[in-house]
């Protein structure tokens, strides 16, 4: 891991491929560090031709920790949001942005397609729409606009119970891969099977990287201090791909089509069984699927036709 400081704060990030590549940078969810990315994930953008970059957002893995700012009330934060009321937060999405333009200038990337899952693809909107020439094309996974119509706004509530449940805040790393499998368990995708040990494997790889909960904390403060932004979308003109899952628990399907109805030009990719999270049988055909939105942004040509997700899981 590599270390850069903007915005008075720290960032580590991670870069794979050949230097002289398209750059396409990563932008992890709420409390997710970078090494949530699936190694073959990454691998398969290398391999279609991809420079990779990957960083922790602040208030998770290795970068900054802003515990001097406090922790929000997120029950009263929530509340004020649904009833389209202004919320106090330490940071917001546009500050969130600003720190990937850090990420972009140290590793000398002008500009880069810019890919967001979650938190990250609210981020990656937010950048899309305020540093246009920074942003070569968009892809928002798994996320949403803002719009605080409870049937948008409001996962399922077992999903959000999962999400507010904390760890301590000093978790230890039994307590954090414990968390992290609780709430995956709640939140993943239930038409794909999955190895146990592959999941375990990779929840503990994040949290020796960093699980931060009174981090996450003020990264959700900031979704919601950050409002709708759906008049923020309608300026996006990067080219734009938008997937999620129809089973989405979390951020309910309807967020997705939100994102696509709000951003002019945006191709919308619905995936049967898929939940919030990443199922390897359907990691190469997603990684594909963004190589191909990249080149086709580049070279001015219509896109081709979104590949069939696979199906359903026995």
């Amino acid at each position: 891991m590599a270390i850069t400081t903007g915005n008075g704060l720290q960032f580590e990030y991670e870069t794979r491929g050949a230097p002289d590549a398209p750059p396409v940078l990563l932008v992890q969810g709420l409390g997710m560090p970078a090494a949530m990315w699936p190694d073959s994930f990454l691998d398969t953008l290398v391999a279609e031709g991809l420079r990779v970059i990957a960083f922790d957002n602040r208030d998770s893995g290795g970068s900054s920790r802003l515990g001097a700012a406090g922790v929000p009330d997120i029950p009263r934060s929530l509340a004020r949001a649904l009833l389209r009321r202004p919320v106090t937060a330490p940071y917001t999405l546009d500050d969130m942005a600003n720190d990937v333009i850090a990420v972009l200038n140290a590793t000398q990337a002008g500009s880069a397609h810019v890919v967001g899952v979650s938190m990250g693809g609210m981020i990656a909107q937010v950048l899309a729409a305020r540093h246009p020439h920074r942003v070569r094309s968009l892809t928002s996974i798994m996320s949403t606009t803002g719009n605080p119509h409870p049937g948008i706004a409001l996962g399922k509530p077992r999903a959000l119970r999962a999400l507010l449940r904390r760890p301590p805040r000093e978790p230890t790393l039994e307590q954090a891969v414990a968390h992290l499998q609780h709430v995956f368990g709640v939140i993943g995708s239930p038409g794909f099977r999955q190895d146990p040990r592959a999941k375990l494997a990779l929840f503990e790889r994040a949290a020796r990287r960093g699980i931060y909960p009174t981090g996450t904390a003020r990264q959700l403060a900031a979704i919601m201090a950050s409002g709708d932004r759906r008049a923020l979308l309608h300026t996006i003109t990067a080219p734009t791909l938008v997937i999620h899952g129809i089973d989405d628990p979390l951020v309910r399907v309807a967020g997705g089509m939100d994102t696509a109805r709000n951003i002019r030009g945006a191709r919308l990719k619905l995936v049967p069984g898929l939940g919030h999270d990443f199922p390897p049988r359907l990691l190469r055909g997603i990684a594909v699927m963004i190589a191909e939105h990249c080149r086709a942004a580049v070279s001015g040509a219509a896109a081709a036709p979104l590949q069939r997700a696979p199906g359903r899981a026995a």
